[in-house]
């Protein structure tokens, strides 16, 4: 297998990014080139020339800062960038005909650098974002997952709640929402009573899950073969969330079933990072919810993040044979 050049590390995410910030930092602290580059600022902020034969893929790509050869990008960290977006001042559909040539021209100079290893690779992390997928994997790996039921069906929802009660709301994919007042809404996780489900589940798909009596939550952030198991302490509600203010975080160890059950979870998804969420019940049992392959961790205290950036860094720093 080729080597991985000594090139730069290309970081793709936003300008606002805290998670991306701190391993760029530590990246630095390591003399280790970086590129920070965010596809949503195609065409006006981000150019790109890719050349294509026999031998492969060549080509640069530029942002307004730097520049760099496609070739010598020895890993990529796949964060959070905004959406692609076209050129301002074009017709509606002149518009979207130009942001979908950037999604599949430079989305795909993007997912496939050469030589480059990924962390992780934008089309793996979208892959592991179905929640019905996650959920059916992990039984698969040998992880405990609640029960849950994904409908649109009322009845079928209704009697879900009844029988699994208390039973939870959650939306399978965090939808941007703005309200009339123009400000940024969530929907949170929350409990659900029969009687409040209504016609309106007909209308799209809904997750039901049975609420875990929890003694604490656990985020497991995962680096390659590195775990960092977080209890998370003190949420005054079914989301925490929803209270980082309150909480305390204790690190513990990871039992070497759930080592067993994860590994095998990234490895079907073809994932290097992953953060996965737990409830810790009376009898010392992990189960998990979800596992958010892009999963952020920069809310930590300083004592936590640190190990994390670094393992991250090690990811992504190294040149030689590729994982």
């Amino acid at each position: 297998m080729p080597a991985r050049p000594a090139g730069p590390v290309l970081v793709v995410t936003r300008l606002d990014d805290a998670t991306a910030d701190l391993v760029i930092a530590e990246l630095n602290q390591r003399a280790v080139p970086v590129v920070r580059l965010d596809p949503g600022d195609f065409p006006m902020g981000v150019r790109a020339s890719a050349s294509f034969d026999d031998s492969g893929m060549a080509g640069t790509m530029r942002t307004l800062s730097r520049a760099f050869e496609l070739k010598a990008v020895r890993s990529v960290y796949w964060r959070r960038p905004n959406p692609y977006a076209s050129s301002p001042g074009l017709r509606e559909q002149d518009a979207r005909w130009c942001l979908d040539q950037a999604r599949y021209g430079i989305g795909g100079i993007l997912a496939s650098l050469p030589l480059a290893h990924y962390v992780n690779h934008p089309w793996r992390n979208r892959d592991a974002e179905y929640k019905p997928a996650q959920l059916a994997t992990a039984a698969r790996c040998g992880l405990r997952i609640p029960p849950t039921l994904v409908t649109s069906d009322p009845c079928q929802a209704r009697e879900f709640a009844a029988r699994y009660a208390p039973v939870l709301y959650k939306p399978l994919w965090n939808t941007d929402y703005t309200g009339e007042d123009m400000r940024a809404r969530t929907v949170w996780i929350d409990d659900v009573p029969p009687e409040a489900i209504d016609s309106g589940v007909s209308r799209t798909a809904h997750l039901f899950q049975q609420r875990v009596r929890k003694e604490a939550d656990i985020r497991l952030t995962v680096v390659g073969d590195q775990f960092f198991a977080v209890r998370v302490d003190g949420s005054p509600g079914v989301d925490w969330r929803r209270h980082y203010d309150v909480l305390s975080y204790t690190p513990i160890g990871t039992p070497p079933h759930i080592r067993r059950g994860v590994r095998s979870y990234l490895q079907a998804f073809g994932l290097v990072y992953g953060a996965l969420d737990f409830g810790l019940d009376a009898d010392g049992r992990w189960w998990l919810y979800e596992c958010n392959p892009n999963g952020q961790w920069a809310w930590f205290p300083d004592t936590i993040c640190g190990p994390i950036a670094e393992a991250l860094a090690d990811q992504l720093a190294k040149p030689g044979a590729d994982t």
